[in-house]
């Protein structure tokens, strides 16, 4: 008999299951035993238990245990063929479900009568839907608990991620083949660290992590395994930190009596204490002989641009060029003629009129002509150009920078690391970076918990910022509740204020800019579809306003499809008040600065993730006048999608709102280019949830890196990181 190893092929314990085989190497990615025996369970049913299912989602993919409290079959006529349909009720601890089992012949619908007998237990699964006021399992699969089929069931039956036409159980049978089966199974730990960090075994942790017996059981296996995950990645980020830190870089201490003294000079109001304590600390960090690399956070409107600005002008004083990334020509734009107006004759360096120490401000982006792009790239290349600020434009193979000492990227999130080592790789040395958001999503919570970034929070906001009130229109219970919303709208107006109305799509058309990306994902992973209602969509919403209930209101619209000079001038009528209500998609998330906006209707919000919500909402409220953003929706009560929606009106705290949207969608790559979504890479984490299991192995990486730094005394952990770090997203982090 051939030796089966975590390198042999699945097909080695599938055996003659040539169809199931199929599915879990092309539905779930499973190529090798060793890739199944690292397939865990997502989460455990009590086979002696009733399930609690508090409350059902429809469309939700649901494992339930319950009592049988009826079976019965019938024939109907369907294709001309006498079949059978079989209908069993469930009880459980919460509604009662109905499974339908289809049979082409008598025999078949006899066995279901006799396997599902009232008063015994049976396990199902399937999709959540409504019939008629009852609960229901679509398309479901199972078999009762006191049968053949759950003799080698484990007490606590695992649910896997899963593929479709693929259960559960038949998974738990073919890894139960492979534990019986398998040798040579590396453990990254030696003896010596297992007793150290009270650690099973790697034989005894798989065994109890797949088919546990009891509680306590799973927790020891999910203790080694999360701990096992957190130390190898803890080492990776040490010894990358300690590269980071190897790597040269030129010192950017600024002079004295420079530009940004000059600036200083001139501010008209004073820096908040967040703004001095964390400027002095990236001063310090700009004149080190290696890469800063700090994470700045803080809420919308605490003035991160102001230190980043500084940082800037520090940079351009030490004979270098400093370059801002942002995600949107709006943004851009924006940004441009913001910081182009703080500096005012500082920005004008080489022109009439200019300041002695002044320098020169570019802006570059994808849709400017011609001209204008050959002009900024020499102002550029030649180094005329102190500060440039772009977008993506700003990545391309064509843009030289004579010596850029500095990459701001603001809204982190928008990039993935190749695209900001895109950037920092036009430097002759390694430039110095920093990061801002001012919601931390969830893969720069992760980052942060990981400490791969140095970290600053901006946690005090500057004068003049007025409480944003933030209530949920629930158009599924309250239909009618819209037509006081456009009265509110014309209120608001009439107060010489003005409005953001902002829709998840431009046009009735799919799939086009301005669309978010928001998913729900059920209990076992998977998408719940969203009701198939069309979506609020700029151009038919701007047509239906300015002919209905606000009438007679001056009304504008903004979104991508627009060319760059329309945008520029809607933008800018917007914020001289020649504009009542711009109706508009998300492109106004980041930056838009409007102190009159005082208000804020977000339809469909819970298309929006709640990131996006809490950036959007900040921009009303910014000019010292109370903001209220409305969030409508047709979600319904109790939804995922209706829960955030009611976490970010209960709170405008944007780092507790970045927990919620963890929890709900989950970390990211930690590693790699994803920036957020639920396909984590991370297999047994939860930074949230894990958070000291990663604060323990951060500490255990550094100690054992200080005790041996080539991990020669623990070789099995040392192929683990080196693996991570051969992976190409740890390139990608390396160049991030």
């Amino acid at each position: 008999m051939v030796a089966i190893t975590p390198d042999s092929p699945i097909q080695a314990v599938f055996g003659s299951h040539h169809k199931k085989r199929k599915l879990a190497e092309e539905g779930l990615g499973l190529a090798t035993v060793g890739d199944l025996l690292r397939h865990f369970p997502r989460r455990y049913v009590a086979a002696t238990e009733l399930s609690e299912v508090a409350t059902p989602v429809v469309g939700e993919q649901l494992t339930i245990v319950g009592e049988v409290r009826s079976c019965e079959s019938a024939s109907f006529f369907g294709g001309n063929r006498r079949q059978f349909r079989t209908t069993v009720r469930l009880r459980t601890d919460g509604p009662d479900f109905s499974v339908t089992l289809f049979s082409p012949y008598q025999g078949l619908a006899d066995r279901h009568e006799a396997e599902f007998r009232p008063g015994s237990r049976a396990v199902f699964t399937g999709k959540a839907k409504q019939f008629r006021g009852s609960w229901q399992l679509d398309q479901p699969h199972g078999f009762a608990l006191d049968g053949a089929e759950a003799a080698s069931m484990s007490k606590l039956m695992p649910v896997y991620p899963l593929t479709a036409k693929l259960y559960s159980w038949d998974l738990q049978k073919v890894v139960a083949a492979a534990l019986d089966l398998v040798t040579g199974v590396p453990d990254v730990f030696t003896p010596e660290l297992r007793e150290r960090y009270e650690l099973l075994g790697v034989m005894q942790a798989l065994r109890w992590i797949h088919a546990p017996d009891e509680w306590s059981q799973l927790g020891a296996a999910q203790k080694r395994f999360r701990f096992e995950e957190a130390l190898v990645l803890q080492l990776t980020l040490a010894r990358r930190r300690a590269a980071h830190r190897a790597q040269g870089a030129r010192s950017r201490a600024g002079r004295p009596g420079g530009l940004l003294a000059a600036f200083d000079e001139r501010l008209p109001f004073e820096l908040t204490g967040g703004q001095r304590e964390i400027g002095e600390l990236v001063a310090e960090e700009l004149a080190r002989d290696h890469p800063m690399n700090r994470l700045l956070q803080g809420e919308v409107g605490s003035g991160k641009t102001l230190v980043a600005l500084r940082a800037m002008l520090q940079v351009v004083d030490s004979g270098g060029q400093a370059a801002l990334l942002a995600p949107t020509e709006v943004l851009a734009q924006q940004h441009h003629r913001s910081i182009s107006a703080m500096l005012g004759d500082l920005a004008q360096g080489g022109m009439l009129g200019g300041a002695a120490e002044a320098t020169s401000v570019v802006l570059l982006t994808g849709s400017m002509g011609r001209a204008a792009r050959q002009e900024a790239m020499l102002r550029i290349v030649t180094g005329e150009a102190g500060i440039v600020i772009g977008t993506h434009a700003l990545l391309e193979d064509r843009v030289e920078f004579a010596d850029l000492g500095l990459v701001v990227v603001d809204e982190q999130h928008r990039f993935g690391v190749e695209q900001r080592a895109a950037l920092t790789d036009k430097a002759g040395t390694p430039p110095h970076v920093l990061v801002m958001t001012a919601t931390p999503i969830p893969r720069t919570v992760a980052m942060t918990v990981f400490g791969d970034l140095e970290t600053s929070v901006l946690a005090e906001l500057p004068a003049g910022r007025a409480p944003i009130q933030t209530n949920v229109v629930p158009l599924a219970d309250q239909p009618s509740w819209i037509e006081r919303v456009w009265q509110r709208v014309r209120e608001e107006v009439e107060k010489g204020h003005q409005v953001y109305v902002v829709c998840p799509r431009i046009s009735g058309d799919s799939g086009e800019e301005g669309e978010t990306d928001q998913v729900d994902l059920d209990e076992e992973g998977a998408e719940i579809a969203p009701p198939k209602r069309s979506l609020a969509a700029v151009e038919d919403v701007h047509e239906e306003l300015a002919a209905g209930p606000l009438r007679g209101l001056r009304t504008a619209v903004l979104h991508g499809r627009l060319a760059p000079d329309e945008k520029d001038r809607t933008m800018r009528a917007f914020a001289a008040g020649d504009v009542d209500v711009l109706v508009s998609t998300t492109v106004i998330e980041v930056g838009v600065d409007v102190h009159n906006a005082t208000m804020m209707v977000l339809l469909d919000a819970d298309r929006f993730g709640v990131s996006q919500l809490h950036q959007l909402r900040g921009r009303v409220g910014r000019g010292g006048l109370p903001g209220l953003c409305l969030l409508v929706s047709h979600a319904e009560l109790g939804s995922p999608a209706r829960d955030r929606l009611d976490a970010v009106a209960s709170t405008t705290d944007g780092f507790e709102l970045s927990r919620v949207d963890l929890e709900q969608r989950r970390e990211g790559d930690v590693l790699g280019a994803s920036q957020s979504g639920f396909r984590s890479g991370l297999v047994t984490l939860r930074v949230l949830r894990d958070e000291k299991t990663i604060v323990r192995a951060r500490e255990a990486a550094e100690a054992l890196l200080s005790e041996d730094p080539a991990l020669a005394q623990a070789p099995e952990l040392a192929d683990a990181v080196a693996e991570v770090e051969r992976s190409a997203a740890s390139g990608f982090m390396e160049k991030g």
